[in-house]
């Protein structure tokens, strides 16, 4: 990008902040006693300023009511135990004696804490890792779920050497191929999120995204975050060189839930319920802004769920698609209807089936690059559905 381009990107986007925070941290809301919440939050150097960090950071938290949140750059332990012992209703975890700057604060009264530990720790990971991540498995309403937290290699030109070792790109394609690879391994049929700061976009082209080896397995991952990163420039995590590389990833036993109403994804603009707008916020918190997922949990909810079973699956070609797929239709009795929503839940489609309808064929060239999900509707219940990619 170009400096002129930067900086009257810069000025929109600070003249935009300033205009529009409404100068309230108690007015931040996220959270809800019926949904699961997961953030990602790089606090960039933290405390980057001492008790005046300490002091937001503790406010945000309580505003934003949600059940796990996993951090990045934490540099001063003493003093992030020491945020914790003043955070009333919250517990958290850092690996103690270790540079790694990740950790976690997690609701006490929602979340039940089985484990926390490292992975990928021995040097011969460290040219991929160069922090090992930080997995938190914990139970949320009867329900056992896992967070991997990372901070991958910054920096780089944007073209992946696979060739160099050393190469940023590379040495980022390297660790989510690592994480995935660990998943299916370890996590075959689990509920994971795979978030943090991963220091690169998922808009890159193929040959030099280092996100591909997850993107090229639609069924089996999903970066909740994808409209984010191809939609406005203004909601992405990191908008002083505007780009989005703050990233939150499901695998599929958590679609069902993702697709679920009231479920979503956003950017939280802390900023603008901040005095002081963009520029306080950067001075005194961060240069990320936190990403975060809110599930509602279908009764059906993991592979175990008797609905999950009885269930199907939509078969939809081509998917990924461009101009146009075919969803072909299971056996059903009844009143029946399709419709494609977005990963906020809107529904941008909707049709009524005939009786023994076998398929639908569906336009996509006016619908715009993004992740969206077909369900079909029995007699008002959910027989099957699907994830769908439009790409361009």
């Amino acid at each position: 990008m170009c400096k002129l381009k930067l900086y009257i990107t810069c000025i929109l986007f600070w003249g935009a902040t300033l205009s529009s925070f409404s100068q309230n941290i108690e007015d931040l809301s996220f959270g809800t006693d019926s949904t699961l919440e997961v953030i990602t939050w790089n606090l960039e150097n933290f405390p980057k300023e001492d008790q005046t960090t300490m002091d937001y950071v503790s406010q945000i938290v309580t505003a934003l009511d949600a059940d796990i949140i996993a951090l990045q750059e934490i540099y001063d332990l003493y003093l992030f135990n020491q945020m914790l012992e003043d955070l009333d209703g919250y517990s958290g975890f850092i690996v103690p004696g270790n540079y790694t700057d990740l950790a976690y604060i997690y609701k006490s009264s929602s979340v039940e804490i089985n484990d926390i530990y490292e992975i990928y720790t021995s040097s011969a990971y460290w040219t991929p890792f160069p922090r090992p991540p930080l997995v938190i498995d914990f139970n949320f309403k009867g329900y056992n779920f896992f967070v991997i937290n990372n901070h991958l290699k910054c920096c780089g030109d944007g073209v992946m050497d696979p060739g160099d070792p050393d190469d940023e790109e590379t040495r980022r394609f390297r660790a989510n191929n690592l994480i995935k690879q660990y998943i299916d391994e370890y996590f075959p049929d689990k509920m994971v999120f795979i978030v943090g700061d991963m220091n690169d976009e998922l808009t890159d082209e193929a040959s030099d995204n280092v996100f591909r080896i997850m993107l090229e397995d639609p069924d089996n991952y999903l970066y909740a975050d994808y409209e984010i990163a191809t939609g406005n420039s203004n909601n992405w995590s990191y908008p002083t060189w505007p780009s989005h590389l703050d990233h939150i990833a499901i695998t599929n036993d958590l679609f069902p839930a993702f697709e679920n109403e009231g479920s979503g994804i956003q950017v939280l603009k802390i900023e603008e319920s901040i005095p002081g707008g963009w520029w306080e916020y950067d001075d005194n918190i961060s240069d990320h802004r936190p990403v975060a997922i809110k599930l509602s949990l279908p009764a059906d909810l993991g592979i175990g769920g008797p609905a999950a079973a009885a269930a199907g699956r939509l078969v939809c070609y081509p998917n990924p698609m461009n101009q146009a797929t075919t969803i072909t239709l299971p056996s059903y009795s009844g009143s029946a209807e399709i419709s494609i929503s977005n990963i906020h839940g809107q529904i941008i489609y909707k049709e009524t089936l005939q009786k023994n309808q076998k398929s639908i064929s569906l336009d996509t060239k006016s619908i715009r690059e993004g992740i969206y999900f077909a369900r079909l509707l029995v007699n008002n219940s959910l027989a099957a559905s699907t994830k769908l990619v439009v790409v361009r």
